[in-house]
């Protein structure tokens, strides 16, 4: 799926861009995967393990989601440099088409500049665009009381805990948190 552009001031004074993903995106995204994976332990890899995206690898992802009915994915830039990203995907069975899962990541250096909040603001927009979601889900690891700050002003919850589901180099193991955020709909 692809989105109208929306640009927008940061509170910092500058002006980012959130848009669908283009061919020109593909090193910024390389370069933000790899350098994001080394801002947190709350990404779910490390730099090393970002030799597995490929500038073709990105490529076809793109164009796939791009073209998708049922999957978007958001670039934020900040004077050309992609900032971060976002994605929102649902099923088409008919026993899950009301789920949509979302995920989110900026660098640091954006951090505290509205550009999170920015995302979201899109992200519900499109799953409220689709009359049959009825809630979108994520997942954050525990400690990243930044990200849990910003889901819950969005309108997550916390449902659910799996125990001991991230495993950091040095042995210590981390919960994982799953949140809702419901769409509530208007019957007929």
């Amino acid at each position: 799926m692809i989105i109208q552009d929306i640009e927008f001031t940061m509170k910092d004074g500058r002006k980012a861009l959130i848009r669908s993903p283009k061919d020109e995106d593909i090193q910024g995204i390389l370069d933000y995967l790899y350098i994001s994976a080394g801002e947190t332990e709350f990404i779910l890899r490390y730099p090393e393990e970002c030799g597995k995206y490929t500038h073709e690898g990105e490529k076809a992802l793109f164009d796939r989601i791009n073209a998708s009915a049922n999957e978007a994915m958001l670039v934020c830039l900040v004077e050309g440099k992609v900032a971060g990203n976002c994605q929102i995907a649902w099923k088409t069975g008919i026993k899950t088409r009301h789920r949509a899962a979302v995920a989110i990541a900026l660098l640091k250096e954006y951090w505290n500049q509205g550009i999170g909040t920015r995302l979201f603001q899109e992200l519900i927009r499109i799953a409220e665009e689709n009359e049959n979601i009825l809630q979108m889900e994520l997942e954050f690891v525990e400690g990243n009381t930044r990200a849990r700050a910003l889901y819950e002003k969005m309108g997550f919850r916390i449902v659910g805990i799996k125990p001991n589901a991230i495993r950091l180099k040095d042995g210590t193991l981390l919960n994982e948190y799953y949140m809702i955020r419901e769409i509530r709909r208007n019957s007929i």
